[in-house]
């Protein structure tokens, strides 16, 4: 687990290029040989969302595909259905872990539904989708790990994973936390036996969760400071175009 010191270092170096404007990439000489790429860990923030964010929950939903939506839901969902779920989620009760690009587009997100059985409090069911242009990153893993985390903390000692049998990047996640993956024809149950939480796992998700809270809020700062200057250049040019069309 990685320690609260590295979390926030990551983050503040991450904070920093929030407002940088894009430069061209410095060609490196002919005559160096080419390193070998150094591969650095990178923290994605994770934040927990709430009911302010449903437009965004259902618009991430939404943009998916139709197989994804089938993946997701185990069945073929339509929109007003997709609606239907997003106006019943529970955040009371449950958890929802959103990953944002720059643009403050839900891109990834998690669902840690806690049981409604009284007699099952300490279980809880996940779920996770991902737009297609953001996979390939690990995100669905990353929100894995983060719903384990919280879970944990929250008294949660059984995860489960309900799933169509052909969603495989599903269940490898889950494979290969150590869940244990039953089949049942086109559905497979995936269970995973939670550790109870501890110093070090509440103490990591605090930091996590601070870290991603700074790191959407830089993202809305540098989002509205984008925004404005788009605009005065609009505006700017407005008046060069019209200024070149009034008679000489």
């Amino acid at each position: 687990m990685v320690s609260p010191g590295t979390l926030l270092k990551a983050s503040y170096n991450a904070s920093k290029e929030f407002f940088r404007p894009p430069v061209a990439e410095a060609r490196a000489p002919e005559q160096q040989p080419a390193a070998a790429p150094r591969v650095q860990p990178v923290m994605v923030p994770i934040r927990s969302i709430g009911p302010s964010h449903g437009e965004r929950i259902a618009t991430h939903l939404l943009a998916l595909g139709a197989h994804d939506r089938y993946l997701r839901f185990g069945y073929a969902a339509n929109d007003e259905q997709v609606r239907r779920y997003v106006d019943g989620l529970n955040f009371d009760r449950d958890e929802i872990f959103g990953i944002y690009n720059r643009k403050l587009q839900l891109i990834a997100m998690a669902h840690l539904a806690h049981s409604t059985d009284p007699n099952l409090k300490s279980c809880a069911e996940f779920g996770v989708s991902v737009l297609a242009q953001a996979r390939g990153r690990g995100y669905g893993s990353r929100l894995f790990d983060r719903a384990v985390m919280h879970a944990r903390n929250d008294g949660v000692d059984m995860m489960f994973i309900h799933a169509l049998s052909e969603n495989t990047a599903m269940l490898n996640i889950a494979r290969k936390a150590g869940a244990t993956i039953v089949r049942d024809g086109s559905e497979s149950e995936a269970y995973l036996k939670l550790p109870p939480a501890d110093l070090d796992s509440r103490m990591t998700e605090m930091v996590e969760e601070q870290i991603a809270q700074t790191d959407y809020r830089l993202k809305v700062q540098a989002k509205q400071f984008w925004d404005l200057l788009g605009v005065i250049q609009e505006v700017r040019q407005g008046v060069r175009d019209g200024r070149d069309r009034m008679p000489m």
